[in-house]
């Protein structure tokens, strides 16, 4: 990664439609790519990029949403000519000015939508290795849990140890899982 940048920009990453909220915040140097940016938003949610993508967001030059991602080529219905390479596409074309959002969509079958709203651009500060998580709260969501019904219905088998379906879930999520933990410091990029 260049270090030849000025500015970061600092994100606010919120879950939709799960509450309490699950988010993180984010800084970025104001080079990168959406592709980049798609990157830390896995780190920090401690994804594992197993799945599709995508970007929504109003370009500022013509007023139209753009779709920003990457072209799959074995989905013919993903592989849109409308898609903007988002290895191209630099967030800070994008995000002209602060409080601007976008929607990222991560896993098209559990459907996971995320805002990403650009809350501050910032100087750099020097001795700061970027990208950085500075603060968020509860433990992401799991990989292939079956979206919002699914986590949901996670949440409710590990309120009931007697529950049938309690050992496997805590088998699969791992023993030390806990649902409101967060530590910014865990998160590695």
């Amino acid at each position: 990664m260049k270090d030849d940048f000025k500015n970061i920009y600092q994100f606010k990453i919120s879950m939709k439609g799960i509450v309490p909220q699950i988010w993180r915040r984010i800084q970025v140097p104001e080079t990168y790519t959406f592709l980049e940016l798609h990157n830390a938003i896995q780190a920090a949610m401690n994804w594992e990029d197993y799945h599709l993508h995508e970007f929504e967001m109003q370009n500022p030059k013509t007023g139209m949403l753009d779709r920003i991602g990457t072209k799959v080529n074995d989905y013919e219905v993903f592989s849109d000519e409308s898609l903007v390479p988002e290895k191209k596409a630099k967030i800070s074309k994008y995000f002209t000015l602060e409080n601007k959002s976008a929607l990222y969509t991560y896993d098209f079958g559990d459907n996971w939508e995320v805002k990403v709203r650009l809350e501050k651009i910032l100087p750099r500060k020097e001795g700061v290795e970027y990208p950085v998580c500075t603060a968020g709260k509860r433990a992401a969501v799991p990989e292939d849990i079956g979206g919002i019904w699914g986590y949901e219905n996670m949440l409710e088998i590990l309120k009931d140890p007697e529950h049938e379906e309690y050992e496997d879930t805590v088998e699969w999520l791992g023993e030390d899982f806990d649902p409101e933990y967060f530590d910014p410091k865990d998160v590695s990029f």
